[in-house]
């Protein structure tokens, strides 16, 4: 006991705090984020010291994940942004490119930190208010009976991830199976609310792109001994009835723990259990099951005596499958290796063995499920876990815009086209919102400017190769021009399209450049755009940009309101 050290205190310092050490801090972090953004982001490669694995990668769940921080204002930031990825799994790098961009805006503002946050706060409800209203200019609805929405929708995510090594047309084809495969998960007779079903991601490593399928139900892997023995010709060409098992059916012993095991006299434990198991098999005949999967290990004994009864045997499928099988063919999970009940038997309208890649499967097909299975080509390891991440993304935006559908423009368009509504909303602030938020017309103009700024930086960070970004005067989108144009050259000769593809250099614009001295306040309202929509737009998920808008403002405001660090040391 004498070698135990007495706790020492809490310490509590403000020095973490200073204006210099919060800037460099926040710097590198932003710079590292920012390089990553967009279709044509740099990769980052990111590894421990003590070795482990190596993680390349541009999205912002692997890399903030992945990012070891040790400053108390940057784990702050990074955790929220965790937190906005682990519930809409999109726009993590919006979050915290602009939130990054605010704290170091409001830093250098010569302003008391109460009146920044309030003044934020008010703006971020101007913003907020602004994309729920009808007259938002950049956002448009997504109909569900015109799958071109949703296409640009999925195809704007699988873009955005340069590490999965997608060329135009393997993108295209990636993008209709994500789309296909969300659409098999939705039921067919959903009355008031729908309950969605699965999607199931199996990866296949060194396949071409272009191979990867979706397919309704379940394909499970199916052991070389297994497809010798394997025959569809004796199964009934009805519906198949289905026994899963949730335990363990190798016939082990459980572990007595500190308990003692009686046996009696010349009984054999193994023949036992075999018996048992026989008897448990026995059962399952007399019931007509088809086909018996289990979570874990199948005795070899019972799986011989199964398969002379032709019954098919699956084991070792993980508990991972084990939810989507109980969805798909309706079984409830047996547990016991007693009496079966009727009712936990479920049915599949169909078994076959199928091959993809140098691999067989089981392909459980069902009567009417919502579970489908989405086989995920590509060259390397790398580029598959990228891939499958951005699939996952595109699932989870797709199930958030049936909830909510409608998208925001992307490309760079609804940050700029925020900043210029804002630029014009606080020419004339009322004399009430400046009571309300205890500030003068230009202490609001200010921080106005500043947030403004911030969000032009999270467009502008979308250009990585030192070429000129712009902004039209009508519509607010994000324009750029590539590097080294010849001088003396209208704007209207040098771009092509904005950031979101809805608007093209055909139209009388009128450019600015961002972010420099010739960017002057927004004295006009911005025009409505009376475009139709494009079939290859660049689109944003609308939930997750308002709540990653939501999450930057406000982790920015309780970033500027502290005080001290208080740190455990023991």
């Amino acid at each position: 006991m004498s070698r135990i050290k007495a706790k020492t205190p809490s310490l509590c310092t403000c020095e973490l705090l200073t204006k210099e050490i919060i800037s460099k801090s926040l710097s590198g972090l932003r710079q590292i984020v920012a390089s990553c953004y967009g279709p044509s982001g740099r990769l980052k490669q990111l590894h421990n010291g003590v070795g482990g694995s190596i993680c390349t990668t541009s999205s912002s769940s692997l890399l903030i994940n992945n990012l070891s921080v040790t400053h108390p204002i940057l784990k702050i930031l990074t955790t929220s942004v965790q937190n906005h990825v682990s519930h809409f799994s999109d726009c993590g790098l919006f979050t915290a490119i602009f939130c990054c961009h605010l704290i170091e805006n409001f830093q250098r503002l010569n302003l008391s930190s109460a009146t920044v946050v309030k003044v934020s706060n008010h703006l971020l409800s101007l913003c907020t208010d602004y994309l729920n209203s009808e007259t938002c200019g950049c956002r448009i609805s997504v109909d569900f009976s015109n799958m071109k929405t949703l296409r640009c929708l999925v195809q704007s995510i699988v873009t955005s991830k340069p590490a999965c090594l997608l060329s135009k047309k393997e993108a295209d084809h990636i993008s209709t199976l994500i789309l296909k495969a969300f659409l098999l998960t939705i039921p067919e007779k959903a009355k008031d609310f729908a309950i969605l079903g699965k999607t199931l991601i199996i990866p296949l490593k060194g396949e071409r792109v272009m191979d990867s399928t979706v397919l309704p139900g379940i394909l499970i892997e199916m052991p070389e001994v297994q497809l010798m023995t394997f025959s569809i010709k004796k199964l009934p060409s009805n519906a198949l009835k289905v026994a899963l098992f949730c335990i363990t059916m190798s016939g082990e012993i459980s572990d007595p723990g500190e308990g003692t095991l009686v046996v009696t006299y010349g009984v054999s434990l193994e023949n036992a259990v075999v018996d048992q198991l026989l008897n448990l098999g026995n059962q399952l005949i007399s019931d007509h099951v088809d086909i018996v999967v289990c979570q874990k290990v199948i005795h070899p004994v019972l799986k011989q005596y199964l398969n002379q009864h032709h019954i098919i045997t699956i084991d070792r499928v993980g508990i991972s499958l084990m939810e989507p099988l109980c969805e798909m063919t309706g079984t409830q999970p047996i547990g016991s290796l007693n009496l079966i009940s009727s009712t936990s038997y479920g049915y599949v309208k169909d078994l076959c063995s199928t091959n993809f890649g140098s691999k067989p499967y089981f392909h459980l097909i069902p009567n009417d499920s919502t579970v489908c299975t989405l086989l995920l080509c590509n060259r390397n390891e790398t580029a598959w876990n990228e891939l499958k991440l951005a699939c996952q993304t595109a699932q989870h935006v797709l199930k958030l815009t049936i909830r909510e559908p409608l998208a925001l423009l992307g490309g760079g368009c609804t940050e700029t086209h925020l900043a210029s509504f804002l630029s014009h909303k606080v020419i004339s602030v009322p004399e009430c919102i400046l009571k309300a938020n205890d500030c003068t017309q230009p202490e609001y103009k200010i921080v106005a400017n500043a947030f403004c700024n911030a969000l032009q930086a999270v467009a502008c960070s979308l250009e990585h190769d030192k070429g000129k970004l712009l902004a039209d005067r009508k519509y607010g989108h994000f324009w750029s021009v590539q590097p080294d144009f010849p001088p003396d050259v209208k704007w209207q000769d040098l771009v092509s399209k904005c950031g979101c593809g809805l608007h093209s250099n055909q139209e009388e614009l009128n450019w600015c450049l961002l972010q420099s001295i010739h960017f002057a306040p927004q004295n006009y309202p911005l025009q409505q755009s009376t475009n139709s929509l494009k079939d290859h737009l660049t689109l944003d998920c609308f939930t997750a940009k308002l709540h990653g808008l939501q999450v930057a403002v406000e982790t920015a405001s309780l970033i500027l309101d502290l005080s001290c660090v208080i740190e455990d040391e023991n």
